[in-house]
């Protein structure tokens, strides 16, 4: 547990991860397909459980303990699960369906959490518990995805000014601002994988509710970009 942090900053946390939840649903209900639609319900049961589960994991520190372990146990008990699901969605048929279903021009004002984010990002910084190479002051730049993503939603998807090829070619900038962060805090944290930040290394994320970043709210903007690009390159 991190208790010298400030409190508004689990506060502000917890309120991304609800606001990730929400963006989601409302993409779903938004589907033009029936199938697709009737998931939401199932969808905000799971996702809740996984939040309840990420939470008492970091509560008892699981993800705190034995940090040479390899791999690290967030990869293990709390990236890869939501690997595994995503994977599952493209593979199969049901998936497939679900995934052809969801509106395009939703999908991406998902994106629009990354501004939130980055912000509390760059305040954990300020408080020494995450280094700056994971900031907008440092080597990442997703907070450009957030802000420009209601123009690609609003003016190239609604009113169809910008081209598939074009926002095709967005959604895969973004995906790899998206790795690029990913990879960054990984590299940073305190495990055998470390390469970054000795001197101040990334030591919130392991903790609650910084956790549910990592477990929840990046996976399901990766899920965006996937099916996404999946939709844009079926239209090409």
């Amino acid at each position: 547990m991190l208790e010298h942090l400030p409190v508004y900053l689990s506060v502000l946390f917890c309120l991304i991860a609800i606001a990730a939840l929400i963006l989601l649903q409302w993409t779903i209900l938004g589907s033009d397909s029936r199938f697709t639609k009737k998931k939401a319900g199932i969808t905000a049961i799971v996702l809740s459980a996984w939040l309840i589960i990420q939470a008492i994991l970091a509560l008892k520190n699981t993800y705190n303990t034995d940090t040479d372990a390899l791999p690290p146990k967030i990869m293990l008990f709390g990236i890869l699960p939501m690997v595994i699901a995503i994977v599952s969605l493209f593979v199969s048929v049901k998936g497939r369906t679900f995934i052809d279903g969801l509106p395009l021009e939703r999908l991406t004002y998902i994106n629009l959490i990354r501004i939130p984010v980055e912000i509390g990002l760059y305040l954990l910084y300020l408080n020494k518990v995450v280094p700056e190479i994971m900031t907008f002051e440092g080597r990442n730049f997703d907070i450009l995805a957030g802000i420009t993503a209601p123009f690609v939603a609003w003016y190239g998807i609604r009113r169809g000014k910008l081209s598939p090829k074009l926002i095709l070619l967005w959604n895969v900038i973004c995906l790899a601002l998206l790795i690029n962060i990913v990879f960054t805090a990984l590299l940073s944290a305190p495990s055998p994988l470390q390469k970054f930040a000795f001197d101040q290394p990334n030591i919130a994320l392991p903790n609650f509710p910084f956790v549910w970043l990592p477990t929840l709210i990046v996976p399901i903007v990766f899920f965006g970009h996937l099916v996404s690009i999946r939709q844009l390159l079926r239209k090409i």
